[in-house]
Order: structure tokens, then C-alpha cells, then sequence
């Protein structure tokens, strides 16, 4: 049994404390300081003297003030010895990774299927044993990847599916439970990408772009997330991008939603957290780097051998291994995100030049 576990700590805690709370006059009956007091009015003289409670309003109770600063005492000392098992925890699994878990009965459900990454993890999650569900708005390439899985000796299904439309997404769902079964592995990886200055972006590329990138997850996860939690198991994962750490030119309202979809999956993990019912429900989110799928028309690096654009395969295996593995966020090539962690420890500045230093991004479309 692990003595040092969240859960084993706060139990024991909790015969020290209740509920985590300071303790407040108002539960001791002490009375709030007179606006009077101190004054020197007749008033005042003559209250004090006919009342010890009040006489007494403004002093302090040691054994409230005793007990707060045992409560921040204890409170630090956990917080200490938790933050230090995390950070061994964390060394451990930078040189030995946790194990991948099986995912050979989990109905996986990928957006954007038909084609580039989409269709490599569909693949790749089929040759791991699991059930796949092809879903993407272009219905022919969908069943292209359809037919490829089940050649294999793979198992799939194809859905047509617009992202973009959120009754359509709530049917289409409902059939795929009816169809296949309870979606346990979500992999929002539907995404387009306008390549061009904000200016010279109308206001359907920003807004289509805000549809199929952002609000597509919310409907998609709200449709899905419920019988997770029934089910008591759930995977999401969701395509961020190295644009989603880091902003570019010509990428604006694409940074915007990549940005956004981090904040999503952060947000949504903690509420998760606080759920008293603790549901096994994991978030991974991805940060690629240009993948080389089709949607990077006129990318540019001086180092094309260090920053060269990334293998679909490659970039599928990656996403993969990551969900299996329980990692929070990882990106591909795996040392940019450390990379990012490590610069925004100095001023903006610093980042800029290196930005200038690597000169890697897009030129515009147009």
C-alpha cells in the first residue's frame, strides 16, 4: 500500500482538521471590536462596563490563533512532501517511462479519420487491438481508412461527420453507442490551417477555423464524457500544437485555438479532479511540431535536418504511446515542450531570439 498517496495523506489530516477551514471568531462566540473601542466616549465607557463580552471583543484568542498556525504549519509540511514525491515521480518517468496500457478493448472514436494523422491512428490503434470509429466530413476518404483497418484484420467504422455542426455531433454519437459502444478513447484531431497574415484573413477562415479547432471538443466531449464517467473510464486526447505554446506569424487565429485547446484540457482535468466521484477519466493534450500531412503548404527553418517536419506515422505512434503511457501533455519531437518550459524562465525577449536564431514558421498561403 502507498502511505505517501493524496488521498492516505488528507484521511489523516482530517482527524487533525475538519474540512479545511480556519477557525473564525463566529465560531467561538466571540463578538466583532466595537466601532467604538478605544474612542474614549461615555458610550463606550459605560458598554464596557456593563458588558465583560464586549470588554473583552477585541482581544484575541490564543487558542484560535494557535490552532490557524498549526493548520498552515501542517498544511506547508504536506505540501512540501508532496511537491518533493512528485518531482522524484517525475525524474523516475523521464528514465523509466510508466508501462503502456492495453488498449485492445476500447472503442476509439478519431475526428478527421480520412486522411493524414487521422488515418495513421486509425490504423495504429486498430493493429493495437482496439475497436476504431472513423469519423470525417469528406465520407470517401473516411471509408477509405474504413477498408484499410478491415484488411488488416482490423476492426472500424465509418460515420460521416462535420465537426462543426452540433446536433450532427449529438446523433452521430448516439448511433456510434448504439452501433459500436460506449467511446472510451476520444481523439479530437479534426483541425484546418489558414496560413496567412490576421489582416488578410476574412471572417469565415477565422470563424471556421474557431469552429472545427475549438468548439468542435466541448461538443464532442459533452456528447461523450457522461458514459466515461458511468463507465468509470475515459481518454481524451487533443491535438494542440507547438502553435499552442509558442506564437507565430501568419498563424494567428490558428494559435488562438491551439492556445484555447491547452486551456480546455487543463481546465476540464482539474474540474475532473474535484469530482467527489473520482472517475477515471484521463486528458492528454498534444503539441506537434509540423506534421507533414498535407495543411504546412510553405514551411521554413535554417536547420532543416534538426527541425524537419514530422512524419505522419511518426507523429501518430507518438500521440499513441503518450495516451497509453498517462502523459499530461507531450509534444513531438518530445524535447520541444521541455524546451518551452525552460525559456519561459527568461524574458520574452530571450525567446524572441531564439525564435530568430531557429527562423522556422510558415510563410503565407497567399
Amino acid at each position: 500500500m502507498n502511505l505517501i498517496q493524496d488521498d492516505n495523506i488528507d484521511n489523516a489530516l482530517s482527524v487533525f482538521r475538519s474540512e479545511r477551514q480556519f477557525l473564525e471568531d463566529s465560531q467561538v462566540r466571540i463578538p466583532p471590536k466595537p466601532a467604538s473601542f478605544g474612542k474614549g466616549s461615555a458610550n463606550a465607557k459605560t458598554e464596557g462596563a456593563s458588558s465583560p463580552n464586549k470588554r473583552n471583543a477585541g482581544a484575541a484568542n490564543p487558542g484560535v490563533q494557535l490552532y490557524n498556525v498549526l493548520l498552515i504549519l501542517v498544511d506547508l509540511a504536506v505540501f512540501w512532501i508532496k511537491a518533493a514525491v512528485n518531482i522524484v515521480m517525475s525524474i523516475v518517468h523521464l528514465v523509466v517511462p510508466p508501462e503502456p496500457e492495453d488498449v485492445s478493448r476500447d472503442v476509439v472514436l478519431i475526428t478527421g479519420a480520412g486522411h493524414g494523422m487521422g488515418k495513421c491512428l486509425a490504423l495504429q490503434y486498430a493493429a493495437l487491438g482496439s475497436t476504431v470509429v472513423c469519423a470525417d466530413i469528406n465520407e470517401k476518404s473516411n471509408a477509405e481508412t474504413v477498408a484499410e483497418v478491415k484488411r488488416l484484420g482490423g476492426t472500424a467504422f465509418g460515420f460521416g461527420l462535420d465537426v462543426t455542426n452540433r446536433q450532427q455531433i449529438i446523433d452521430v454519437t448516439k448511433q456510434i453507442k448504439e452501433k459500436v459502444g460506449v467511446v472510451t478513447i476520444l481523439v479530437n484531431n479534426a483541425g484546418i490551417m489558414p496560413t496567412h497574415p490576421l489582416l488578410q484573413q476574412t471572417e469565415a477562415e477565422i470563424r471556421k477555423t474557431f469552429e472545427i479547432n475549438v468548439m468542435a471538443h466541448f461538443w464532442l466531449i459533452q456528447s461523450l464524457l457522461p458514459d466515461m464517467i458511468a463507465k468509470n473510464r475515459g481518454r481524451i486526447v487533443a491535438l494542440s500544437s507547438i502553435a499552442g505554446l509558442v506564437g507565430f506569424k501568419n498563424l494567428v487565429p490558428y494559435c488562438g485555438t491551439k492556445y484555447a485547446v491547452r486551456g480546455i484540457m487543463e481546465s476540464l482535468s482539474e474540474e475532473l479532479r474535484a469530482d467527489p466521484r473520482k472517475p477515471d477519466v484521463r486528458f492528454t493534450s498534444i503539441y506537434p511540431y509540423m506534421v507533414d500531412t498535407g495543411l504546412c503548404k510553405r514551411p521554413h527553418t535554417r536547420f532543416p535536418s534538426m527541425m524537419k517536419m514530422v512524419k505522419p506515422e511518426e507523429a501518430a505512434a507518438a500521440i499513441i504511446d503518450a495516451q497509453r503511457r498517462g502523459l499530461v501533455e507531450a509534444s513531438i519531437p518530445k524535447y520541444l515542450l521541455y524546451l518551452n518550459t525552460f525559456m519561459r524562465n527568461f524574458p520574452l525577449k530571450n525567446g524572441q531570439l531564439l525564435g530568430d536564431f531557429l527562423d522556422t514558421g510558415l510563410n503565407s498561403d497567399l
